[in-house]
């Protein structure tokens, strides 16, 4: 199940880091590495740095924005060591590990890392379903990026390790487990095409005027993010949608 967990990272400046990332991922029994737009392809300090886990970094997988590394994912979750000016729906590493390891069953989880100077944008954190943050010592929470990646995979496997044992030893817990998998989530792109959708149909009813759209959308994004709508209610949204642009053009 670990295999379908995919370790993010978003234009990292230095190879060794994500080498760290590799060795770090495999420790904790992941193999799944995405690079966003690397600012330097991995080299010889990337391989020394992995160690044993040369396997996870030479089957990375580099792409060019962070839509293309999330595709297929159902679950999106990005680090965030400060505060925004909008809120969005938070975890802590132990809940994450946790919602990570409910949801695998059902759809692949990515978990998004960005710079190690200044993380993730705005928009690449609009792109997640939630965020998630270490609490590290505020006098001093200067954070390397394969620290942080470490972290968050060993809650990952506990979580795991812990679901596993559940579903061998406590009835209860097994019941608990195939409850947790009734939902149907949409991927991140169903995701994606809605907000467009939406987007437009707004723009159309003057709802949202383009020149000055304001945080419409991002505050749209928070509350869907935030409710967390299903296949099947995310398919009736659509479709009221649709029926709003069919009366606009009649």
């Amino acid at each position: 199940m670990l295999e379908n967990i995919r370790i993010v990272l978003v234009n990292t400046s230095h190879t060794g880091n994500i080498g760290s990332t590799a060795r770090a991922m495999k420790t904790m029994g992941l193999s799944s590495l995405y690079l966003v737009d690397p600012v330097h392809a991995p080299d010889g300090q990337a391989s020394a740095l992995a160690a044993g886990a040369g396997d996870v970094l030479a089957a990375a997988q580099t792409v060019a924005t962070l839509e293309e590394a999330i595709d297929g994912c159902g679950l999106v979750v990005g680090t965030s060591a400060r505060s925004r000016t909008l809120s969005w729906p938070m975890l802590n590493p132990r809940s994450c590990g946790r919602k990570a390891i409910s949801e695998l069953p059902k759809h692949p989880v990515a978990i998004v890392f960005g710079r190690e100077n200044n993380g993730l944008t705005n928009e690449e954190l609009q792109l997640c379903h939630f965020h998630v943050c270490i609490p590290a010592n505020p006098e001093y929470s200067s954070l390397n990026l394969a620290a942080a990646v470490q972290t968050l995979c060993y809650e990952m496997r506990m979580a795991h390790l812990e679901s596993r044992d559940e579903l061998e030893f406590n009835d209860g817990g097994e019941i608990a487990a195939l409850e947790e998998l009734k939902s149907d989530y949409p991927l991140a792109q169903d995701l994606e095409r809605f907000y467009t959708h939406l987007e437009s149909t707004l723009s159309k009813t003057q709802f949202i005027i383009p020149q000055h759209p304001g945080m419409v959308m991002s505050k749209l994004r928070r509350l869907f993010n935030r409710s967390r709508p299903e296949s099947q209610e995310l398919n009736i949204l659509r479709g009221i949608l649709s029926s709003i642009d069919k009366s606009i053009t009649k």
